[in-house]
């Protein structure tokens, strides 16, 4: 994909090697993502998305959600995604893995927020 033909708006291209694993719709479907998700995984897609999360949110905050063009909606369903591994990473450490058990017994089918607008 060339600079003229990225998945992101212009100043996120750092993230677009992210896309395909983390631009995920859906809450739940973020959940499992993170639940699929290597260790190396997770930390390299919060290292390289967190210095981009104020950028990102300056952007999307002044627009209605149904005023997101395609690649706002997919910068919008990364940073929902670094939310769910930003716990990961941050809040649960090494944890992880144990958490990640339990929460197999807890499945996520559907969220307040995957609710149509």
């Amino acid at each position: 994909m060339t600079r003229d033909q990225t998945s992101l708006p212009d100043g996120f291209e750092a993230l677009e090697p992210f896309v395909a694993t983390w631009a995920i719709d859906g809450s739940a479907a973020r959940a499992r993502a993170r639940d699929q998700g290597s260790p190396e995984e997770l930390r390299a897609f919060f290292i390289a998305a967190k210095d981009y999360l104020e950028d990102a949110l300056e952007r999307l905050d002044h627009k209605p959600l149904d005023g997101l063009d395609e690649q706002e909606r997919r910068l919008l369903d990364l940073i929902l995604s670094l939310a769910h591994v930003s716990l990961a990473v941050e809040v649960q450490g090494d944890d992880e893995p144990r958490h990640r058990l339990c929460r197999q017994h807890m499945r996520i089918t559907r969220t307040p927020a995957d609710s149509p607008i």
